[in-house]
């Protein structure tokens, strides 16, 4: 049977999209699920070498994914498309001369389906960061149907961006499943007030706070999290 999967999107680039994915998948490791985390795209990578002195693209997402996920994947699964510059990943491919295949993605994120009970898919930026030169990450958002989990980087703005976000995510056609607050800005003001107003204007749960800290991917989101997703 295939797993549950969900696709983890965010308010911008930069808000704690992989720490939440690591800290929602060892709170499904911790429930006794078997996890991957699947990152379809990702720049900024860096060339290292292996025990055997081949080179490979490392990637700090996709190894954060890797050290969280309970069942480690063919590498070409979880990752499909790496890029060395640190920019928007259409653009990386653009100067590769490749395309990014929709349908491969597909293909890659149901072989991963058959592997565990749940499969966590990060996007790349926020809803509608460009996936390659014609379609958007909420284009593969929708051709996955999974529902979505909505990253707040909890800064100045995050109300405005958040709400315009979760408008779009709903808009789709697609599950709201739940956001997270991401502290992004540990000195932001009147942090509580501004998570009562999203807690207010948004319609899905609220399925956990992340606070700022240097390594808060190791965490774990508490077991109420998974109420809402399982």
């Amino acid at each position: 049977m295939a797993a549950q999967g969900y696709f983890i999107t965010g308010t911008d680039t930069e808000v704690g999209k992989t720490v939440a994915t690591c800290q929602l998948l060892r709170a499904f490791n911790a429930a006794g699920k078997q996890t991957i985390g699947m990152k379809p795209v990702a720049s900024g990578c860096e060339l290292r070498s292996d025990v055997d002195g081949h080179s490979f693209m490392w990637n700090a997402d996709v190894a954060a994914h890797a050290a969280a996920s309970s069942v480690q994947a063919d590498h070409q699964l979880v990752n499909p498309y790496r890029f060395m510059p640190p920019i928007a990943p259409h653009l990386a491919a653009r100067e590769a001369g490749i395309d990014v295949s929709l349908p491969h993605l597909l293909q890659c994120s149901a072989a991963l389906q058959q592997q565990a009970d749940v499969v966590l898919v990060e996007g790349a930026g926020g809803w509608y960061a460009p996936l390659n030169e014609s379609a958007m990450m909420a284009d593969l958002a929708k051709a996955l149907g999974f529902p979505v989990i909505l990253v707040v980087g909890m800064r100045l703005g995050c109300i405005n961006h958040a709400l315009l976000s979760a408008q779009a995510i709903e808009a789709s056609g697609l599950q709201f499943a739940g956001w997270i607050a991401n502290r992004v800005d540990p000195a932001m003001s009147r942090y509580e007030d501004n998570l009562q107003t999203l807690q207010k204007a948004l319609r899905s749960p609220l399925l956990g706070q992340i606070e700022y800290a240097a390594a808060a991917e190791q965490g774990c989101l508490p077991t109420t999290a998974l109420h809402f997703l399982c």
